[in-house]
């Protein structure tokens, strides 16, 4: 039997079993596959039950689990090279272990001062690792949705306050589907989201939203915001943010960087010329759980002025008067949750831990390995690589003709992550199946991407030879 409030010998053994099993998944993630979900359906229904009348043992719990972590695509692993990998580092896990073992809350600033400002100072941090004023802020989020939501919220209070039943918001054809989601459930009518075309790099066509602009404010209505893309998903883009900061100046309007993938390659030698002006953004999003390699469920959203944050989110509660703080913003009145985790400690503790440098080489390399696996394969004549990466993401083809390319690029990638060592993703694009390789990982190295490249031609001759025949 294992109490609500455990013994310190039995929470000792509790903590030696936890971290024995924990230890044994991260030591075998580069012998795992990179993806296995076969039979993982049948696993699942083994944990379709009643609740539990009685106690069961850890050890059992915990056996009982590890199936079930590992029936899954292993998204920790170094082969995990589909969509954008995620993090999970395990400096953010001790942080997680601390902060929900000592379970302070800190939606306002009274009841845990010291911990309210270590988050505040990595915010801080996040700015100015952005080229932000000392001026901005922002707020811990669970992710790049939440974070947008925010954003486009704050966005239509500054700017449409008392009626944004006609006013419009700007996206491009490869803006992530999280930003019309987002605009829906902050009011916005379908008809109220423009969606821009994309020039040959998939960077919105600035020209062609200038147009639309221009005629949206001829029809009386009020354009307010544009998204600009830095680091699309289907191909990594970032889109000309000095041209789109002209247009939103000159119209008044509200520029929000989608920075979520691609931020953190601002730490990179060349960030900052790989995305000019993204300080001069009115707000930006980013995603530590991709960039920084942090677990699933830290965002970050800042803003170049915090008060727009707060008027756009703040309530006032009578049972709250005795513990808000007045001289600083409480977490409670930055964005819509009230009860939240100490989203701050994953995020401070790894930096001041390893230090920014770890963080810096570690997405270099993400850039060198995809420079060389993008060099790898335009230098095979079979394959159609798209465009040169922006980032860390490659599109690209098996050159193959005819109605049924789709289908014989579709199972040259089923093939590659068959072999269990990398797992690939795939997009569409100017309505063709596309194969996507994303590296990100702070576990993926050359011997991973190496072993994908390998894989592709040596795949791709056996899907060359069904086409002949």
């Amino acid at each position: 039997m294992f109490p609500l409030e455990p013994s310190p010998e039995l929470l000792e053994e509790a903590l030696e079993q936890m971290t024995r099993f924990v230890r044994e998944e991260i030591d075998s993630l580069h012998r795992q596959p990179s993806a296995d979900v076969e039979g993982a359906e049948d696993l699942a229904r083994t944990f379709v039950e009643g609740p539990p009348e009685h106690p069961q043992p850890l050890q059992a719990i915990l056996e009982r689990l590890r199936p079930a972590i590992r029936k899954t695509f292993n998204t920790a692993g170094p082969g995990y090279l589909a969509f954008i990998p995620g993090g999970g580092i395990m400096s953010a896990a001790i942080a997680d272990f601390i902060a929900t073992s000592t379970n302070r809350y800190v939606g306002v600033r009274p009841p845990s001062p010291a911990l309210v400002q270590i988050e505040e100072t990595a915010i801080a941090w996040m700015a100015r690792l952005m080229g932000y004023p000392e001026t901005a802020g922002g707020i811990l989020t669970s992710g790049g949705s939440l974070s947008t939501l925010s954003a486009i919220v704050a966005a239509r209070e500054t700017l449409l306050p008392e009626d944004f039943s006609r006013g419009t918001l700007y996206v491009s054809d490869e803006t992530h589907y999280c930003v019309p989601k987002a605009a829906r459930i902050a009011g916005l009518r379908e008809w109220q989201i423009r969606r821009i075309g994309v020039d040959g790099r998939r960077r919105m066509d600035v020209k062609a939203l200038a147009r639309v602009v221009d005629a949206d404010r001829t029809k009386g209505l009020r354009p307010f915001m544009i998204i600009a893309n830095v680091g699309t998903t289907n191909t990594g883009a970032i889109d000309d943010i000095s041209r789109l900061l002209a247009v939103a100046r000159s119209h008044s309007m509200w520029l929000h960087a989608d920075a979520a993938y691609g931020g953190f390659f601002r730490l990179a030698k060349t960030g900052p010329d790989l995305m000019p002006d993204l300080e001069e953004c009115d707000s930006i999003t980013l995603d530590p759980h991709k960039g920084m390699f942090l677990p699933y469920g830290t965002g970050c959203l800042l803003v170049r002025n915090p008060e727009c944050l707060k008027r756009a989110h703040a309530m006032d509660a009578e049972y709250l008067h005795d513990v808000r703080a007045q001289n600083s913003p409480n977490f409670s009145d930055l964005s819509p949750e009230l009860s939240r985790d100490f989203r701050g400690l994953r995020l401070w503790l790894p930096l001041v831990l390893h230090g920014l440098d770890a963080f810096r080489e570690a997405i270099e390399e993400k850039l060198t390995l995809t420079r060389w696996a993008y060099e790898q394969l335009v230098a095979d004549e079979r394959f159609e690589v798209l465009d040169e990466p922006q980032l860390s993401v490659i599109a690209f083809r098996l050159k193959v003709t005819g109605a049924d390319s789709d289908r014989f690029n579709e199972d040259l990638m089923l093939r590659v992550n068959r072999r269990g060592r990398v797992f690939l993703s795939s997009t569409r694009l100017d309505g063709r199946y596309t194969i996507r390789l994303c590296v990100l990982s702070f576990r993926t190295h050359m011997d991973r991407v190496r072993d994908a490249v390998e894989a592709l031609q040596a795949e791709a001759s056996v899907v060359l030879q069904s086409v002949a025949s």
